[in-house]
């Protein structure tokens, strides 16, 4: 019986621990840092998709990074019928993090990246204008939308460049002050 409770103990323990580390392996300006670097090198994209893979629960902003890093995978893969399988995934992820906050303006601007470099010719690019409305909308409310100084300038800057926006929505996104 002794041994038993002890065991319980241990289990409980190293279960509290797990969990407990568990939050911390999902922090947003590390995921943010992480996806910078996986967007760039396949061995951070496969680490980071490794990072994302197992989460599970259903914070919607954490759950866009985790279809993002669905998408990464599909950029360093070279077998088509997993690029398409990363990207659907990649897709159906991401329409649960917007279920989730349709408002949220970095959820809407991990969207916006993927689904921008996607071929339009596979037609998964559905949400272009509608989540650039909500990033231009949710920089011009800044700070008052939640968005971090750091991740509102790195929004700011991409929808900046090439062919992102419209002369007038890039006059507007200029105008901003951060």
């Amino acid at each position: 019986m002794t041994l038993r409770l002890l065991l319980f103990s241990l289990f409980l323990i190293l279960s509290s621990v797990a969990f407990a580390d568990n939050p911390k392996k999902y922090k947003l300006p590390d995921l943010r840092a992480q996806f910078l670097d996986a967007s760039k090198d396949s061995e951070a994209g496969k680490r980071f998709y490794e990072l994302m893979r197992d989460y599970e629960d259903k914070d919607p902003v954490v759950l866009a990074y985790k279809a993002v890093s669905e998408a990464v995978m599909a950029k360093h893969v070279w077998n088509p019928y997993m690029k398409m399988k990363h990207l659907q995934q990649s897709a159906e992820i991401f329409e649960q993090a917007v279920q989730l906050e349709k408002s949220n303006p970095e959820i809407r601007f991990l969207r916006f990246t993927v689904e921008h470099y996607v071929p339009r010719y596979l037609n998964m690019s559905k949400n272009l204008e509608q989540d650039k409305t909500l990033i231009i909308a949710g920089l011009k409310a800044h700070p008052a939308s939640g968005l971090s100084e750091d991740m509102a300038r790195n929004m700011r800057d991409f929808m900046l460049s090439k062919d992102h926006c419209s002369p007038e929505e890039k006059q507007t996104l200029k105008s901003i002050v951060l």
